[in-house]
């Protein structure tokens, strides 16, 4: 017997396509990039590529020069794997990709276990995703663009 279990899940933020979009950018690009050409590029407001250069920064993928400076990889793009990207902009504290529902009725038998049983699950689909974004890098997807 197969049983489907349906789970409904908000997107991850598109921060991560975003920085993800920010760091091609920059590795297919020789310039000196600024944020108001990375913004244009993105298609969206400045302040949120900053915002996003921020936490790429605190992660040691980006050098962000301040006024027209602009950016610059600090790890060749075959060093820099989306795993390192998605854990940059903080998607999603650890093992916390899904969640499940609060206070089941524990006077169910369903209600006392379906935490422990889906969690386990969900855990292991959480694990395969980040293990999958460890092998794509950076350079593998710029390759592409041409």
């Amino acid at each position: 017997m197969s049983t489907t279990v349906v789970v409904n899940l908000k997107q991850i933020s598109t921060r991560f396509s975003m920085a993800v979009h920010i760091l091609s950018l920059i590795a297919v690009n020789s310039n000196e990039l600024t944020g108001d050409f990375i913004a244009g590029s993105v298609n969206t407001n400045p302040v949120v590529i900053r915002r996003i250069m921020g936490m790429l920064k605190k992660a040691g993928l980006v050098e962000v020069r301040p006024g027209v400076g602009g950016a610059s990889l600090l790890k060749a793009p075959e060093e820099i794997t989306l795993l390192d990207v998605y854990r940059a902009v903080n998607v999603i504290k650890e093992n916390q990709l899904f969640r499940v529902h609060e206070e089941p009725n524990k006077q169910c038998l369903v209600g006392q276990n379906i935490e422990m049983v889906l969690q386990s699950e969900l855990n292991e689909v959480q694990s395969a995703m980040e293990q999958r974004l460890a092998q794509t890098t950076l350079s593998l997807l710029t390759i592409r663009f041409k």
